[in-house]
């Protein structure tokens, strides 16, 4: 099993708690990625995923005043640079979420996807 500090994505956007939704989904489509990082004072508070735009355009919310923060998964389950990819696609798959943030010493070091782990694993068996 490879660790997720070996394929982490270590180029991670963040926004603050008081982005706007429209804000975070703007960056999500033009960066191509599915979830943002949310932090408040270099600490790691939330996450907001595509999801999370679903919810708050079903609800119909005014995306452009919307906030982040009302939005966004609080404290999210987080994994270090040394978990295994199996035990990283197990925590994902458990939980019913596809990305997982890397912290080391409270510091934001990346993200893994459920799709990176899974290709790492399928290399693994090759």
């Amino acid at each position: 099993m490879a660790p997720l500090k070996d394929f982490m994505t270590t180029s991670v956007y963040t926004v603050g708690e008081d982005a706007t939704v429209s804000e975070a989904a703007e960056a999500m489509v033009r960066r191509r990625f599915g979830s943002v990082l949310v932090m408040t004072s270099g600490t790691l508070t939330g996450i907001f995923t595509e999801r999370d735009v679903l919810r708050a355009s079903a609800e119909r919310v005014d995306l452009s005043t919307a906030k982040v923060r009302d939005w966004m998964t609080p404290d999210p389950v987080t994994a270090t640079g040394d978990t295994d990819s199996a035990d990283a696609a197990e925590t994902m798959i458990s939980h019913g979420f596809r990305h997982l943030p890397i912290i080391e010493g409270g510091k934001l070091q990346g993200i893994v996807s459920l799709r990176d782990v899974l290709s790492d694993r399928m290399r693994l068996r090759r």
